[in-house]
């Protein structure tokens, strides 16, 4: 009703004059309201279908996109967690580099622990060479001066001495068997 008034209050105050353009107006809008009464659910279809697959292709890469995400936030996640094991492994490895000085220290006083050692053997085994020259040359003077100092009676006398010695031995030797 509404429609109807305002349509005859224009019509009669000419505010909206009547001619060719609302004739041809008038076909355009009857084949749009066919063709929208017709073909209006078909193009709806269609046009739903093409915006759900823009839908899902936005959410397919949304979902990508969170997925690389989360992975990029897993792969920080497990740097961080390298860089927090850092401190550690250079703790270690000093402890290695402090264990390989004092191993390095150590066989380095054996070294010279072993040297010393066979150094003073060797002055120690001069000592005990020079010592038994000393006493092999004592003993050879000694026994020298000695003969030297025996005369021939008295080593007739001994001779004597020892040939009784033998008679005595020989005959408790008899007596004995």
């Amino acid at each position: 009703m509404l429609g109807t008034g305002l349509l005859l209050y224009l019509l009669s105050k000419e505010i909206y004059v009547v001619n060719h353009e609302t004739v041809a107006a008038a076909c355009i809008l009857t084949v749009i309201i066919y063709g929208v009464k017709k073909y209006g659910s078909d193009v709806a279809a269609f046009a739903d279908k093409l915006n759900e697959e823009k839908v899902a292709k936005a959410l397919a890469v949304k979902n990508e996109a969170i997925k690389d995400l989360e992975t990029a936030i897993e792969q920080e996640k497990k740097e961080q967690w390298r860089v927090e094991g850092r401190s550690y492994l250079f703790d270690a490895k000093r402890n290695n580099i402090a264990m390989l000085l004092e191993t390095n220290y150590r066989e380095r006083l054996l070294t010279v622990y072993n040297e010393v050692k066979k150094r003073l053997d060797y002055q120690v085994a001069m000592q005990n060479l020079k010592r038994q020259k000393e006493q092999d040359h004592m003993i050879q003077w000694v026994e020298k001066n000695v003969v030297q100092s025996i005369t021939p009676q008295q080593q007739k006398e001994s001779i004597a001495k020892c040939i009784l010695d033998l008679k005595a031995l020989s005959k408790s030797a008899q007596a004995a068997v």
